[in-house]
This record gives C-alpha cells, structure tokens and sequence, in this order.
C-alpha cells in the first residue's frame, strides 16, 4: 500500500512538473524580435505596375522592385554600409530614395529610372533635413522639398529637378516657419509659424502674394492645416479651439473663421486625416482610444477596409499605398500579436494577395495580449495605459518591467511592440502608462503635464506599479524600470526618488540634464524653445525646479544596479556629460553597466548592435530581479 502510494506522489508530481512546462511561454530568440525587418515599407507605382518594398541585404535596408505583370522582382540597391533610410515613387515611373550617413552626420539622396534601372546621386549635404512636400502630376519631373540647407535653424521650400538635380528656392523661410501646406500642385498658401509660445496661421491667395496672419492662438491651442478642399478658400484643418479634444475642421482661409465642424469624438483627439489631394477628396479620419478608431467619408473605400477585414480577422487594416487609378491597394494588417503583414489588394478581380512579412520568424500564438487598463493616480486623475502579461497559468505575483514611453508629449498605443513581446516571453508583466501630458486625451489632460516632468508624471507612473501590486499582479520584489530618452529620464528619476520600488533601471539614449539638454537643442527645433520653458520649464527662471529633477545632480540617490545604452552620434546627447555622469555612480559603487556605440543615433541602426543591447538586457533583468529563463 506505502509503494503504491508512493508511486501515485510521484506520478502526480511528474504530471504538475510537465503540466507547468508546457504552460510555459517558448522561449523566442532574441534575434527573432529584433532582426532586421525582412520586408517593409511597400509601395506601388502610380501607374500600378510595380510594387516596391525594402528588404534585408547583409543586416542593411535595401530597395527592391517587382512587376505585377509577370512576378519577377530585383534588387535595385546593394548597399553594406548604410540602409536605404526612405523612398518614394514620381509620377513618370522614377524612384528617389536617401540613406542617413550616420559615420559623416550626411544625407544621400538618390534617383532611379525604371525605364534604364540607371542610379545618380542629387543631393549630398552634410547636417540637412530633407522632407518631402509634394510631388505634382503636371510637372513630374519636379518636386516641393523643404530643407535646412541655407540655414541650419529655418527650413526653406526648394523646387528639385530630378533630372537634372538643380534645387531652385522656392520660399525663403522667414525664421519662424515650422511647417509648409502645399496644394496638390505644390503651390505654398498655407504655413504654419511659431515664436515657440503663440502659433500663426499665415495664408496668400497665390505666389505674387505675401503671407498675411489669419489665425494666432497660444500653443496650448492647436489649428493644424491638412488641405484645401477644393471648395473656394476653405481648408481642412485639425483643431481644439474651444473645445478639449482635437476635432476636423473647416476653416475659411479669407478670415480665419471656423465654418463648420466635420468631426469630433468626446473620447480622443482626432490624431490623422487621410485626404486625397488630386481628387480634392477627404477619405477617413483616426484617433487612437483604447485601440485604433476610424471613421469613414468614402463609402468606395470605406468597402474596402469591410472586406479586408472580413479576410485579415483580429488585424488592424491599414491602406498605406494605392495606384493613381484607385484599382490596386496596398495594405498592411497588424495587430499586438502581428508586426505587420502587407497584402496586394485588386479592387476590379477581388484578389487579395500577401507580398510580405515584417518579421515571418515569431509565431502569433506564442505572442502575449497587450491589455487596455485604466487606474486613478494618488489624486484621482485617470490614467490610460496597457498591460502585457507573459503567457501561461500564472497571472499574479510576476516580476514587472515598467515602460514610460518617450516624449513626454507622445503616448504608448495599442499594437505590436518588439520590446514588450521580448519582455513578455522572458515571464515578465509589462506595464505602460500614458502619463498626464501624454498626447490623445485632450488639451486639459495634456496641460495637466505641463511642468511636471519631474513630478505627477513620475507620480502617476509610480501610481500604476502600486496599482499592480495591490492587484496582487506584480510582485513588489521584482520591478524594474526601462525606458529610452524621456523614459530613460523617467527610469533615472524612479531609481533615484523611489529607491525602495525598483530592484534596477536600464536607460537607453536617456536624458540626465535638463539644462544642457535645453541649451544644446538642435537649431531646427529653436522656435519650440519659449514653448518647452513653459510645458518644461526655464533655465533661468525654474532653474531650481530643473536642478531639482536632473539625475546628473542625484548620483547619490541612486543605489540600483543601471543598465546604460549610447549611441554616440545621437545629436541629442551630450556624450562627454554622460560620461562624467557615469564615473560618477561608479565612485560612488554604483553597479553600472555602460555601452557607448560608435555610429549610432538614438536607435541601434545596426544589427549587431541591437542584438548585443537585448542580450545584455536579458542577462541583465535577470541577474537583479531573480528570473530564471
């Protein structure tokens, strides 16, 4: 009887081990999460006889090409050194494509013909911002850009010759210029200026006109232009003027009037409005609640999304190109378990064909829910954010790795992020908070930030690891805190001020100090800088406030292992500063872990990089929070 008993233990505690096991997430390898994308930013040609989309060659981003007549593609770019970074399709079958030179802080523009698959260069700068404004169907060969290439601080608009590379200015910008609305033409009647506090619409009838001010509100009210309508002098324009949430618009360019609204939703900004130029046509408009909302003014096209996502069920559609004829769409559907998946879309045949994947290595089903959740901070103001917890049985008392999203004016948003699923597979709940101050609440909830980037923000982060603690969903002995730029400011900031609460902090490209962070502000961004003394705050006259909240002053607070990731060419940093800042912890018996990487902005462009970053980070959250993987 004492054997058989015996045995029934052991057959049972045999059947409790392997029920565990296989209730475990699979452990995904690092390099499936953070590859190079294998297939990405598709598109097709206007006459909608080739689709286009960058592929990995030797870890870079390069250009391929397909016809859709016979199925036989190419490469038309090998580059080894630097990723194709961008490209778009001209009218007359040509594609202009850039690489960022991180090595030389250069950009690389490109051209190519489709007819002789021939490629020259057309720009070459050094420290230029390039962005593409228009490209016009009556002059194909000519394109609107604008460019810091007079001025590094003011982007003027410039009319680029493809064939023959000539860049003729077009406007001179006059210093305070942010932003340039062309018609589908590529004429120039709208722009958008700022003294960094009050921001002017400016409006002329035509090119022998001068720009005269129509609209001026302070920048906690926004008027965002998006286009003519076709209709007189009136245009579509993105606003909250009198009222909290941003709504679409119309405004009459003659007086600066509002004449009616188009669309407002009570519980998120209207954040996007797709328009189609050429055809004077306002197709759907989104805003991101708990997920992605749209509403539609296209019954044609409002029929295609219906029957893409009767055929791509629990994705999120997404039209990102279509020919000029409107027959052939391309589409991508995504979702938090999908990276993303682009479809060839036939309107006339019904056909739905898949081009590619973003990422074919991770297996949807081994992928976690990322949760919609909502919680009151400590005084009472509510706050939206997601929750990812990892697969399998166990669903309380998990080690917790928290995710302040970068800005601190951005949100985190529903969908799939490479960071979380890693974290998520690895057993840990992921935990992301759209602080107050985050964009899509509205202006009252983004105002309630202001100044306070070293206060209730980090109070309401703070607020949601309690949160899940007294849900019984995080352990209070294992949390850790992870952040990139803001985030890795508020990474710093809990480790410092909450020492109690994190067991540990990995910071990638993360702000230490706000003083020089706002004193070496790029020139481009010089007309945002009264605006971030007021929803950031003064050197001069908050001066206490900043030195109060920078960590470069606070290495004696901190008592946590760190985790620090550079990229040495981020023009965002101050490398010699970061440097000092971690000598500093290292003086003071810090444990910390510093990775400063030679041609590397923000983000690792490289693979290699990349891969060595989450290796380290996986190591390194389980060393301190006591995780076996």
């Amino acid at each position: 009887m004492l054997a058989r008993l015996r045995i029934l233990i052991c057959v049972v505690t045999l059947t409790a081990v392997f029920s565990c096991k296989d209730n475990s997430p699979e452990k995904i390898p690092i390099r499936d999460f953070f590859k190079t994308p294998e297939k990405t930013f598709y598109k097709i040609s206007p006459d909608g006889k080739y689709v286009s989309y960058l592929k990995a060659y030797k870890s870079k981003q390069n250009l391929f090409i397909q016809s859709l007549a016979d199925g036989k593609g190419f490469m038309a770019t090998n580059f080894s050194d630097n990723s194709v970074n961008d490209y778009f399709w001209t009218y007359n079958n040509q594609i202009i494509f850039s690489q960022d030179v991180v090595a030389t802080d250069s950009l690389k523009m490109f051209v190519m013909d489709m007819r002789t698959l021939r490629k020259r260069t057309i720009i070459a700068e050094h420290k230029v911002k390039f962005r593409l404004l228009n490209r016009s169907r009556a002059t194909p060969d000519v394109i609107t850009v604008s460019m810091n290439k007079r001025d590094e601080g003011v982007l003027d608009i410039y009319r680029l010759n493809i064939n023959t590379g000539a860049l003729t200015l077009y406007i001179q910008n006059p210093g305070d210029v942010t932003e340039w609305f062309p018609d589908e033409n590529g004429k120039i009647k709208l722009a958008r200026a700022s003294d960094g506090v009050n921001a002017t619409i400016l409006y002329r009838k035509d090119d022998f006109s001068k720009f005269k001010p129509i609209i001026i509100n302070n920048f906690k009210d926004a008027v965002k232009p998006v286009a003519f309508t076709g209709k007189g002098e009136l245009f579509y324009a993105l606003s909250n003027v009198n009222r909290d949430k941003m709504a679409l618009v119309e405004i009459d360019a003659l007086t600066g009037k509002q004449t009616r609204t188009i669309y407002q939703s009570d519980k998120a900004d209207v954040m996007n409005v797709e328009y189609y130029k050429t055809k004077h046509r306002l197709d759907y408009l989104s805003w991101d609640e708990a997920k992605p909302q749209k509403k539609f003014f296209n019954d044609s096209l409002r029929l295609v999304y219906n029957r893409l996502s009767s055929e791509l069920k629990g994705n999120e559609i997404r039209v990102v190109d279509r020919d000029t004829a409107e027959n052939k769409f391309i589409v991508l559907a995504y979702s938090d378990h999908n990276p993303g998946s682009y479809f060839l879309y036939d309107k006339l045949s019904g056909q739905l064909k898949k081009l590619g994947d973003i990422n074919s290595s991770l297996n949807a089903a081994s992928l976690c829910d990322m949760k919609p959740i909502a919680y009151k901070a400590s005084d009472g103001l509510l706050i939206n954010g997601y929750l990812t917890l990892p697969q399998g049985k166990k669903q309380t008392n998990l080690p917790l790795v928290v995710m302040p999203h970068s800005g601190p004016w951005a949100r985190s948003t529903w969908g799939y992020n490479a960071d979380v699923q890693f974290l998520a597979n690895r057993g840990y709940a992921v935990l992301q908070v759209n602080f107050r101050g985050s964009s899509g609440y509205g202006k009252a909830f983004q105002s309630a930030g202001y100044k306070q980037v070293g206060g209730k923000i980090q109070q309401d982060i703070t607020d949601g690891v309690k949160w899940l603690i007294a849900q019984n969903i995080a352990n209070g002995q294992k949390v850790a805190i992870y952040g990139s730029g803001f985030g890795g400011f508020s990474a710093l900031y809990g480790v410092s001020f909450n020492p109690d609460l994190y067991k540990c902090a990995v910071v990638q490209n993360g702000l230490i100090n706000f003083f020089t962070f706002i004193k070496d502000t790029p020139p481009f961004f010089k007309p945002y800088l009264k605006m971030t003394y007021e929803m950031v705050g003064n050197p001069e006259t908050d001066a206490e406030q900043l030195r109060a909240i920078s960590p470069v002053f606070h290495t004696d607070k901190i008592k946590v292992p760190l985790m620090i990731f550079q990229g040495a060419k981020d023009p965002r940093a101050n490398i010699t500063e970061l440097n000092q800042f971690v000598l500093e912890l290292r003086k003071k018996n810090v444990p910390v872990s510093y990775f400063l990487k030679d041609n590397e902005r923000g983000y690792f462009k490289s693979e290699a990089n990349r891969l060595e970053m989450y290796t380290e980070i996986e190591k390194f959250l389980s060393s301190n929070l006591g995780v076996r993987h």
